[in-house]
């Protein structure tokens, strides 16, 4: 009983917020659309995929950061690297403190032997294995929305 009052009791609530069947409050002729202009009720296509800009490491700049604390970009493709797990990252094969000089690489900044109370290791810090979670690559797109961010260009260390 107490189950049937609540389902009406938000059933009520929904219809006299607008958010009936009918579609939103304040939605008007034009409907809900999405960041890219489609009507929500339309099918929603996959986007075309978009190919990484660079291509095959070491052969373009690495891309300026426009805050200070951004992780560095990728700069290069990663189509034909290997997927991130917990027994393999292709990644320092290159960055790691044992290749970077020889593959003319970026090392593997500092911040990641120090653990979360930033106390330095000698081993990498586990919680930042996995590159990609921080490391963008960078592709050729439109932004989604107008965007007007002025960053500062800083320097890599």
């Amino acid at each position: 009983m107490k189950k049937l009052a609540i389902t009406v009791l938000s059933v009520a609530a929904l219809v006299l917020t607008g958010l009936s069947t009918a579609g939103p409050a304040g939605a008007g002729e034009e409907g809900v659309r999405t960041l890219r202009g489609a009507d929500v009720a339309e099918r929603d296509e996959a986007p075309q995929e978009k190919l990484q800009l660079g291509k095959k490491p070491g052969l373009q700049k690495n891309v300026a950061r426009t805050f200070t604390g951004q992780p560095p970009i990728i700069p290069h493709a990663m189509t034909n690297f290997d997927e991130l797990t917990l027994g393999e990252n292709q990644c320092l094969s290159c960055h790691d403190e044992a290749n970077y000089k020889k593959k003319k690489a970026p090392k593997v900044g500092k911040n990641h032997f120090e653990t979360k109370d930033g106390k330095v290791t000698k081993t990498f810090n586990q919680a930042q294995y996995f590159c990609t979670q921080c490391h963008a690559p960078q592709f050729d797109v439109p932004p989604l929305v107008e965007n007007t961010f002025k960053g500062i260009v800083v320097k890599a260390k």
